[in-house]
């Protein structure tokens, strides 16, 4: 309803002005692609066209008024500039019309479309109106400030309006030079309603020349939200740059209620409509909120001291090294919020002490680092761990590449039950282990063989353990069985044989120590169990056959 409102008391301002000593205009329509970005949910070259439409039908038969476009026809090309209506008495129809066809998709060349209209309208021999309405910047490497201060100085009396439709205020202050520079108006429309208005204003002012210019009505706010936020009291500190996230809440009893929106940025501004809101500001894991009433015709500037520093934390191997990108840097901040990440580490925090715990594989540090509001702090957390890197061979030079490779790294001392504390495990060759300095053990095994290998980690220095396994490999075929089971060869005090392994379908291949076994084969007709013996040489393959 309001919007009905503006436009109608916009067009009968232009119908009431007096159509003499009329100059010649002509009307530029922004036709690059943006002009596809919606208002309210509806396209602005769609608002554009339907503004036109309305506010031309009330304009004096004499004005005489040319229609140009630009970046409707192709994409990327500078050079997409078109007067699809010459300057005339009575073209109203004829724009509109004109406007219904343009389908938005190039580049935004604004100084050579505004050069183009001057040379139209023949500026330096008659008097001259361009209208420009653009919802973008010069994008065709000009400058449409210098282009204006030729224009104004060449013209015999030369005057560009523009139409900001949708631009930001410190968009619009590098499109409004172009107008400044030659007498004319920069106005900024957010809305269908606001873009009636200016162009009306700026066509009546074509329409009547010679009559004095009306006082103009107070512009619309662009915005009427802008809140402006801070780290600490008094500013920022060394810091300068960080992300904020600004959420807008409807207010409700005991603060906020409905979620309404969430937008970016330090130098966010926001529309909205006139009431009561809570807006919640971060900077990080650091949070405040408080209440704003915004009301139609004045701007709420809200002032948020975030009371939050910066915390970078920078986990190190040892003295020296480079930044361990796989270490993991856990977090609980003064608020009691949390977060885990990996490698440097850089968080905005609230004032006060933050927790922090590094492990870089099995070697953790643990600290508390005091944070100042406005202040960045870094902290090199030094784990002093070493590197073991883990590979097993049946013999010496013979190296073992099996995924089944099983390796376990255990501390070397063994606690009051007799126990090592499992510090990781992997599986397959060239594993690496991160470890504080200090004695372990690792555990190896493959098939039947098995290894413990003791070793040492020295910080800041890799060691390589390498496990010798001493084993073989054993492949025993069983024709006519369908399980095959390989023992040790010799027994124990009981008279039993170790078993160190067994499979189905008449057939196995296991690694195992270099030693003595026997082969039980059990056959599928349900006769006597075979056996069959053999020695395992390490480094070397046995194949057996249970016949």
């Amino acid at each position: 309803m309001l919007r009905t409102l503006a436009a109608t008391a916009a067009i009968a301002l232009l119908a009431a002005a007096p159509a003499v000593a009329a100059d010649r205009a002509i009307i530029i329509l922004d036709g690059s692609g943006s002009m596809w970005a919606q208002i309210d949910g509806k396209a602005r070259i769609e608002i554009a066209r339907e503004t036109l439409d309305r506010v031309l039908s009330g304009v004096p038969a004499e004005l005489e008024l040319g229609f140009m476009s630009y970046g409707h026809r192709e994409k990327g090309a500078c050079d997409d500039i078109e007067l699809l209506v010459e300057p005339a008495a009575g073209t109203g129809a004829a724009i509109s019309e004109a406007a219904l066809a343009i389908s938005p998709k190039g580049k935004t060349p604004i100084s050579a479309a505004v050069r183009q209209a001057a040379e139209d309208l023949r500026y330096t021999e008659d008097k001259a109106t361009v209208i420009l309405i653009t919802d973008g910047l010069e994008t065709c490497e000009a400058d449409p400030c210098a282009l204006a201060s030729e224009l104004e100085g060449q013209g015999l009396d030369f005057t560009t309006h523009v139409v900001g439709f949708g631009l930001t205020r410190e968009e619009g202050e590098q499109v409004a030079c172009l107008a400044e520079n030659t007498g004319g108006q920069y106005i900024a429309a957010g809305d269908e309603a606001t873009l009636t208005e200016a162009l009306a204003t700026t066509v009546a002012e074509v329409a009547a020349p010679a009559e004095p210019a009306p006082e103009p009505e107070p512009a619309a706010l662009a915005f009427n939200l802008d809140p402006e936020l801070v780290l600490a009291e008094g500013g920022n500190g060394e810091i300068v740059e960080f992300d904020v996230t600004w959420e807008l809440f409807r207010a409700a009893d005991g603060g906020a209620g409905e979620h309404l929106s969430t937008d970016y940025g330090i130098d966010w501004k926001g529309t909205v409509d006139p009431g009561d809101y809570v807006l919640r500001a971060s900077v990080g894991y650091a949070h405040v909120e408080q209440p704003v009433t915004v009301t139609a015709d004045a701007l709420a500037a809200p002032y948020f001291v975030m009371n939050a520093g910066e915390l970078i934390i920078r986990p190190l191997p040892a003295d020296g090294a480079e930044p361990d990108a796989a270490a993991a840097v856990y977090s609980r901040f003064p608020n009691g919020e949390d977060d885990t990440g990996y490698g440097e580490t850089r968080r905005f925090v609230p004032a006060g002490d933050t927790e922090v715990k590094v492990t870089i594989g099995a070697g953790e540090a643990q600290l508390t680092v005091p944070v100042k509001a406005g202040e960045r702090v870094s902290r090199d957390v030094v784990l002093g761990i070493g590197v073991a890197r883990v590979n097993s061979f049946f013999i010496e030079g013979m190296k073992v590449e099996d995924n089944e490779l099983f390796v376990e790294v255990f501390a070397a001392k063994k606690d009051i039950q007799g126990n090592r504390k499992s510090l990781g495990y992997s599986y397959g060759p060239d594993q690496s282990f991160s470890l504080p300095p200090g004695d372990y053990v690792l555990a190896t095994r493959l098939g039947g063989a098995e290894m413990e290998t003791p070793f040492t980690v020295v910080s800041g220095e890799a060691v390589e353990v390498n496990a010798l396994l001493g084993a073989g490999v054993v492949a025993v075929t069983a024709p006519g069985s369908d399980f095959v089971e390989i023992f040790s060869a010799k027994k124990d005090i009981q008279g039993n044989r170790r078993s160190m392994g067994y499979g189905y379908g008449g057939a196995i291949e296991l690694v195992l120590p270099a030693g003595d076994y026997v082969v039980v084969a059990r056959p599928t007709d349900g006769t006597a169990d075979r056996e069959a013996a053999g020695t395992v040489v390490a480094g070397e393959r046995l194949e057996l056959s249970v016949e």
